[in-house]
């Protein structure tokens, strides 16, 4: 079933800057966001490029050849990562690079390209921010995201605050929390909380100051220790 509000927070690693001059996929990461709230739903993959691995391009992201040798070809991982993304909108941060790694990937394998709506991050940031730095570390500096982690580049770790950064370039962080706590209250999708289910304003108490002690010497001789509501009587 489509959902239509899903999201994908996207982000690749490569063995290069150009697929046209032979460079290759080596790391996809995904984080799963329905209604600008991540769901907890990631998907990770590490590909052999078959290819050796540049000095420049290790240096971004350590991934080696060793490492990378048995990992799958993006053949055998294509089906499971677009069954992942489905039809939903990807976020990505600079759009242009990651998809045409992604569609040269896919046509070498003779597959259709990606017919996916695409938000580049990195043009938000310049709409929001104009002539301020917009890379993903500057943005997070901006807006307080840690990024300490981020020592090397990681496709997954790299969409985990991508999503961060996404949801405050979209002004967005504050109702992602909001509708988060409603779904985890009603487990349902959020949606405004039913003036039924509001907690009642206490009615004023019409016992005279004679009932209450009469009443909470009742309770006493009665149940004892066992009157646990006792304790918050006021």
């Amino acid at each position: 079933m489509r959902v239509s509000n899903r999201e994908i927070v996207l982000d690749t690693e490569t063995t290069g800057l150009s697929p046209q001059q032979g460079d290759r996929l080596v790391e996809i990461g995904c984080v799963e966001l329905v209604n600008h709230v991540p769901t907890g739903k990631n998907h990770h993959i590490y590909i052999n490029p078959q290819r050796d691995m540049p000095e420049e391009a290790f240096k971004v992201h350590g991934l080696s050849d060793e490492f990378l040798r048995d990992k799958p070809l993006f053949a055998e991982v294509a089906e499971d990562f677009l069954a992942f993304i489905g039809d939903a909108t990807l976020i990505i941060h600079n759009a242009p690079f990651d998809m045409g790694f992604l569609n040269a990937e896919l046509e070498w394998i003779r597959r259709p390209a990606l017919k996916n709506p695409v938000i580049d991050t990195v043009m938000l940031a310049r709409e929001k921010h104009p002539g301020a730095r917009v890379s993903l570390d500057a943005l997070c500096k901006h807006y307080g995201i840690d990024n300490s982690r981020r020592t090397l580049h990681g496709a997954l770790l790299d969409s985990e605050i991508l999503a961060e950064v996404y949801l405050e370039l979209i002004g967005g962080r504050q109702v992602a929390l909001a509708l988060s706590a409603e779904a985890q209250s009603y487990g349902t999708e959020p949606t405004a909380r039913p003036r039924a289910m509001q907690r009642p304003t206490p009615l004023p108490s019409r016992l005279t100051d004679a009932e209450r002690a009469a009443h909470a010497a009742f309770l006493e001789r009665e149940l004892g220790d066992k009157a646990i509501w006792a304790q918050y009587r006021t």
